[in-house]
C-alpha cells in the first residue's frame, strides 16, 4: 500500500524521492505513527512534502489512496473528546441553537443517531427531514439547513451552522498557480539571489575566531562583513485602468521585493513605458523622471521586472501619439526595446489570466519584444521568472 502511495504521488507530479520514501518507512519502523490514520498523515506529509505549494496535491493523493481505510462506523466510534465537541458548539452556535441541540439530546445523541441512520439507509436521499442526504432539514447531510447538523459530502459550507464537518478538507489550497501572499512571494523571489560580503566588518567569523584563539592562547575575536544579496533589481509597475483589480497582488509583490532585495529601485508607468516614468502616483504630473535618465543611471547588470497586464490598444505600442494620456513622440515598443537592450536580463509578470493572452494583440507584441520572457503573476510564474533572470 505504501509503495502505491509513493508511486501515485510521483504520478501526480509531486517531487518526492526514494530517499524521502525510505525516511518515511524508517519513521514507521520506529513507531512514530501508532496505527492512527491522522498520525500517519502528518508523518508522511512531513517526510514527503518539502514545498508548501504541494500540500493540496498531497492531500488529494492521500485521500484517494487511503479512501475507505477507516469505515464510517469506525470513525463514528472514534474517541472524540467530549470537551472538544462542546467547545466547537460554543464557538459556532447561538444560544437558541444550543438549546435546540440540547432538545435533540445533545451532541452524543446526534452522533449516535447519525450512526443508526447510516446503518438503516440504503441509498441516496434528497430533501426531507430524516435520512442522510442533500437539501433537506435533517441534521445530517449536505446543502441543507439545520442548526445542529453534521455536514457530509459537501465541498464547502453554506450556512455556517454545522456543529461537525465529517469530511471537510482542512488544508488551504496553496497551489502555485492560484495562491499569493507576501510570505509566499518572498520564497519565490529568493531564487534571484547572489550573496557577497560587503560593508563594515561586523559579523562574527566563528571558525576564524576559534583558530586564532587556539593559536594565540587568548580570545581573539574575528569579524567579517555581512553577507548580503548583491542582486540589483529595477521594477516597473503598470498602474491605473485595467490594473486596478490587481492592486492587492502588486502591493504584496512590492512588499516582498523590498524585503528581499536591498538594491531595489522602482518606477511606475501606465500601459507602456514611454519617455517618462514616475515614483509617486500622487505627483505623477509634477515629478516625472526622464526614462533616458533611468537608462543612464543604473548599470547594465540590473535585473528588470515589468509588472502589468500588457492590455492596451496596439496603437499605444506601434504608433506615435498612440498613448491614451499624452502625445508620445515615439512608439511604446521603441522604449521597451531600448530598456531590453540596456538590461538583457528582463522579464514581464502579467497580472492577467494566461489563458487569454493569445487573444490580445498588445500582449503578443510585448511578449515578442521580451523574446517570450512573459510569465503569469502567480507563485509558479514568479518562480519561473526568477529562474530566467539567473540563467
Amino acid at each position: 500500500m505504501f509503495l502505491s502511495f509513493f508511486t501515485q504521488l510521483k504520478a501526480a507530479g509531486l517531487p518526492v524521492s526514494l530517499r524521502e520514501y525510505l525516511t518515511l518507512l524508517e519513521a514507521l519502523d520506529k513507531g512514530l505513527a501508532q496505527y492512527e490514520t491522522e498520525e500517519f498523515y502528518f508523518l508522511s506529509r512531513a517526510a514527503l512534502v518539502k514545498d508548501e505549494r504541494n500540500l493540496d496535491r498531497f492531500d488529494r493523493v492521500f485521500g484517494h489512496v487511503f479512501k475507505g481505510l477507516v469505515s464510517p462506523g469506525d470513525a463514528l466510534l472514534a474517541d472524540i473528546p467530549e470537551e472538544w465537541l462542546r467547545k466547537l458548539a460554543e464557538k459556532h452556535l447561538t444560544e437558541d441553537e444550543k438549546k435546540l441541540v440540547q432538545a435533540l439530546g445533545g451532541l452524543e445523541k446526534i452522533l449516535d443517531e447519525l450512526k443508526k441512520r447510516l446503518e438503516e439507509q440504503k441509498g441516496r436521499h434528497q430533501g426531507g427531514s430524516k435520512w442522510v442526504g442533500t437539501a433537506g432539514t435533517s441534521p445530517f447531510g449536505a446543502h441543507g439547513y439545520n442548526p445542529a447538523g453534521v455536514r457530509i459530502g459537501q465541498d464547502k459550507n453554506r450556512n455556517n451552522q454545522a456543529v461537525k464537518v465529517w469530511d471537510r478538507r482542512d488544508f488551504k489550497d496553496l497551489d502555485g498557480t492560484v495562491e499569493l501572499g507576501t510570505r509566499n512571494i518572498k520564497l519565490a523571489l529568493r531564487r534571484l539571489r547572489k550573496f557577497a560580503r560587503e560593508g563594515a566588518a561586523e559579523e562574527l567569523d566563528l571558525a576564524d575566531t576559534i583558530r586564532s584563539t587556539a593559536r594565540q592562547g587568548w580570545l581573539d575575536v574575528k569579524l567579517v562583513p555581512e553577507r548580503r544579496n548583491t542582486v540589483k533589481v529595477l521594477i516597473f509597475f503598470d498602474v491605473g485602468g485595467s490594473m486596478d483589480p490587481h492592486i492587492r497582488i502588486c502591493e504584496e509583490l512590492f512588499s516582498a521585493a523590498r524585503a528581499e532585495f536591498k538594491n531595489l529601485e522602482y518606477f511606475y508607468f501606465h500601459n507602456c513605458v514611454y519617455e517618462n516614468v514616475w515614483k509617486s502616483n500622487s505627483r505623477r504630473n509634477a515629478e516625472r523622471i526622464d526614462t533616458w535618465r533611468v537608462l543612464h543611471t543604473y548599470a547594465h547588470d540590473y535585473k528588470v521586472i515589468f509588472v502589468g497586464d500588457a492590455s492596451m490598444s496596439p496603437y499605444e505600442l506601434t504608433h506615435e501619439g498612440g498613448s491614451v494620456e499624452h502625445w508620445n513622440d515615439e512608439p511604446g515598443l521603441t522604449w521597451l526595446q531600448r530598456i531590453v537592450s540596456t538590461y538583457p536580463k528582463a522579464v514581464w509578470l502579467n497580472a492577467g489570466a494566461e489563458r487569454y493572452w493569445s487573444y490580445s494583440p498588445s500582449i503578443n507584441l510585448v511578449s515578442r519584444t521580451l523574446e517570450g520572457r512573459m510569465f503569469p503573476l502567480t507563485l509558479d510564474g514568479i518562480d519561473r521568472a526568477m529562474r530566467e533572470l539567473v540563467r
